[in-house]
């Protein structure tokens, strides 16, 4: 157990971000994750999918903003503990926090920042018969590079801007798309709607609509064919050896809701000033952070882990003069 001036929840760009402006003030960062990554959303759902607002890129992948975001925050030397969801913080006397850890370890700060996003999350599995055979083998709810996808024979389960997307990418390398939908109407950009029906009419994807999942045919986790049914029962055979289904996410905040922290629908209620929440010494944000008019921007949450990182030092160095420098003039520590 090392004591740092900072735990920071959270390893997805915002929280990536928060160990950057934390270091060039001089504190140090522990960082935790449920996911045994770091990159939170950005690595787990879409890591190829491109992002264009980001300051100074027209385009980036979304798994090489994390790149970028894990070597700037490199030089301050953060720890990482992945992989296990936090179950409780005790105050300490004298000040500062200890956080546990469900594998049973201990991370004490002198300040928290809650950077969590929408909580730990995972997948809303459909309702099929032997469906854990095949998950992690044939049956996956993410797609983390698209080259494991070239000559497959893909199908594709849902109907929002997630399915639509991986349909319209995996197209390029798989041999044959197959996007299954209960309804003809798609919740999507009009854009990727129309690149949709382009490429249905062209044969390079197949609409099996209005069908949903069915059944799962296969042997050792390997799948042979998924079978779909109408409303109506009638069923259909599509000869596939991979399914995506993408039929949204169950978002989990976990111990974090019984922390005593004031909540604004389902969102921790921060001032915007400093991000601080209503307990002393916790910070939020990032998506997970709300105040009025609050824009749920990932560059939003930059902004927020540089006011979180001020109002954290005049926390944990009290009495420290903190005079405001640019980078350009104070340049990065180690570097």
């Amino acid at each position: 157990m090392q004591r740092r001036d900072v735990a920071v929840i959270g390893a997805g760009p915002v929280g990536l971000f928060a160990v950057f402006e934390c270091g060039m003030l001089g504190l140090t960062c522990h960082v935790l994750d449920a996911l045994d990554m770091p990159g939170g959303q950005c690595a787990a759902l879409y890591p190829e999918k491109p992002i264009y607002d980001i300051p100074g890129y027209p385009m980036i992948a979304a798994q090489q903003l994390i790149a970028q975001l894990l070597e700037q925050a490199r030089p301050f030397e953060p720890l990482y503990h992945l992989g296990y969801r936090i179950d409780r913080l005790e105050a300490l006397n004298g000040g500062g926090f200890r956080l546990g850890t469900e594998d049973g370890r201990s991370v004490v700060a002198d300040a928290v920042i809650i950077a969590a996003g929408v909580g730990a999350f995972g997948p809303n599995r459909p309702p099929l018969d032997r469906i854990d055979e095949f998950e992690g083998k044939s049956v996956f709810y993410l797609v983390q590079r698209r080259d494991d996808y070239r000559g497959r024979r893909v199908v594709v389960a849902g109907g929002g801007d997630s399915a639509l997307d991986w349909t319209l990418s995996l197209a390029e390398v798989a041999a044959h798309v197959m996007l299954v939908h209960r309804r003809d109407k798609f919740r999507a950009a009009p854009e990727s709607l129309a690149r949709l029906k382009r490429l249905a009419e062209s044969g390079k994807i197949e609409l099996v609509t209005p069908y949903q999942l069915h059944a799962l045919e296969g042997e050792d986790g390997v799948l042979e064919a998924v079978i779909v049914a109408d409303l109506d029962g009638n069923e259909r055979r599509l000869d596939a050896d991979r399914l995506l289904p993408f039929f949204g996410l169950s978002m989990d905040l976990g111990a974090i809701a019984h922390w005593g922290l004031a909540f604004d629908q389902h969102h921790i209620a921060v001032d915007p000033a400093t991000c601080a929440t209503s307990v002393a010494g916790i910070f939020a944000i990032g998506d997970v952070a709300t105040y009025r008019a609050k824009l749920k921007l990932i560059l939003t949450g930059f902004a927020e882990a540089a006011q979180a990182a001020r109002a954290i030092f005049a926390l944990v160095r009290p009495g420290a003069a903190l005079h405001f420098e640019y980078s350009t003039m104070t340049g990065v520590p180690g570097r």
